[in-house]
């Protein structure tokens, strides 16, 4: 009796066991079911940010992306037509956090203005060693600042707070545009040369954002004695 039993009892429970896998989906479905999520935009994302961060804006392929986003190329076309589509998303939500990140610690200018800009100043130089797939992306990817685009907030945010610290040193008319523009070619420029390894300790007697900070203090100073025709001897001319 029990024997002519058996084959109903493993059929019963070999059906238990499938009906149960498919309430939770089989495995492999379920390692597929992300393809078709919208978190799959996100991963490529991040596995872009990811290469350009170790290979550079220029280092990857798609397939590369792919791979490491553990999908198919075909996958990835969903999202992207290109790569530099890819790299262009990528760039835009650089630039949108990168201007947080300036905004959080200008915060309006508090307690005084050249305090907080130096703080904009130490914000510069984390992201750019934090966020290295971003900055990277931003920057080797560029296309020029577009009033309507994202990269162009910075821009804007630097040259108000640059105006806003030469205001508090008496200028009445303050340059906020240009000095906003040499700050940032200097930020950029200590930046790149810091990531690329170029200021080692063994021969730069200041870190990258001391050097920053030394440096926009004279620019500063110089925009301070040009608005007040004082030379740098302390002799005013003319």
């Amino acid at each position: 009796m029990a024997a002519a039993n058996a084959p109903v009892s493993l059929a019963f429970l070999w059906f238990a066991r499938y009906a149960r896998a498919m309430r939770h989906g089989p495995p492999f479905f379920h390692s597929r079911r992300g393809y078709h999520h919208g978190s799959l935009k996100e991963t490529l994302l991040e596995a872009a940010r990811r290469l350009i961060g170790e290979r550079g804006a220029s280092g990857f392929t798609l397939s590369d992306a792919a791979k490491l986003a553990g999908v198919t190329p075909a996958a990835l076309y969903r999202h992207f037509t290109d790569r530099s589509a890819l790299i262009g998303e990528l760039r835009q939500r650089g630039f949108e956090l990168f201007t947080q990140k300036l905004e959080a610690a200008w915060n309006d200018g508090k307690p005084e203005a050249r305090v907080a800009f130096e703080r904009m100043g130490l914000a510069y130089q984390n992201f750019a060693r934090e966020e290295p797939g971003l900055y990277t992306a931003m920057f080797g990817h560029a296309t020029g600042f577009l009033p309507a685009d994202a990269t162009f907030r910075p821009l804007l945010l630097l040259e108000s707070a640059a105006a806003a610290v030469l205001r508090d040193c008496g200028v009445e008319k303050p340059d906020g545009r240009t000095l906003a523009l040499q700050i940032w070619s200097l930020s950029h420029g200590v930046a790149t040369l810091a990531a690329s390894g170029q200021l080692s300790p063994a021969y730069c007697f200041s870190s990258p954002e001391a050097m920053v900070q030394d440096a926009v203090s004279a620019l500063f100073e110089a925009h301070v004695r040009r608005a007040f025709n004082t030379p740098l001897d302390g002799v005013k001319r003319g």
